[in-house]
């Protein structure tokens, strides 16, 4: 599938989610700040992508769930050097460049763009990693 493709049912899948107009949604968009996702939102997005795509999408795979609930990862509100390491890890798709200048745990969802989904789906896809 190529990229435009992608883009295209990425678009669709959001807006459905986020009740908002395809021409809406850039790839540098980000899903809060500019789209005005809220956390419950993740879920139906990840629901549509699964659906559109014909793919799984492991718990925490694209979002982090709980993933920063360990207190090695989180003190006083930020994320600590080992917990970025774990979200690099664990979401390698997410830029973190900006959110390490400021990683408060209550921000991180900011960071969520598009492009992280175009890059993630991308990658599965290109793996053949389709529902069984």
């Amino acid at each position: 599938m190529d990229d435009s493709l992608i883009f295209k049912k990425t678009q669709e899948c959001l807006a459905g989610a986020l009740g908002i107009e395809t021409d809406e949604i850039e790839p540098q968009s980000s899903l809060v700040r500019d789209l005005g996702a809220e956390s419950i939102d993740f879920i139906d997005i990840i629901f549509r992508l699964e659906r559109s795509f014909d793919i799984k999408i492991p718990s925490g795979e694209l979002f982090p769930a709980n993933l920063l609930n360990e207190e090695r990862f989180v003190q006083g509100g930020r994320v600590t050097p080992e917990g970025l390491k774990v979200l690099r890890e664990k979401i390698p798709y997410l830029d973190l460049s900006e959110f390490e200048k400021d990683p408060q745990v209550s921000k991180l969802a900011e960071h969520f763009k598009v492009q992280m989904i175009l890059d993630y789906v991308r990658e599965r896809l290109s793996k053949g990693v389709q529902k069984t």
